[in-house]
């Protein structure tokens, strides 16, 4: 993922940072928790493509 792309794109739903999963090859948006694909290096920012995560895993001694 080209990183000046990466610092222009934004998530189209809330406009917030976005984060790269090299490994998944999605884009990630935590505060709507969905995953945005990558597919032969073209991000598909359309909120119906994206993925819904699961819950944030809970952290010890919370």
């Amino acid at each position: 993922m080209n990183k000046g792309l990466l610092d222009v794109l934004v998530c189209p739903l809330c406009k917030g940072p976005l984060t790269y999963d090299r490994e998944a090859q999605e884009l990630i948006c935590r505060p709507d928790r969905l995953a945005y694909p990558i597919r032969d290096g073209i991000p598909i920012m359309l909120a119906e493509q994206a993925r819904e995560l699961g819950p944030e895993p809970e952290t010890a001694g919370h």
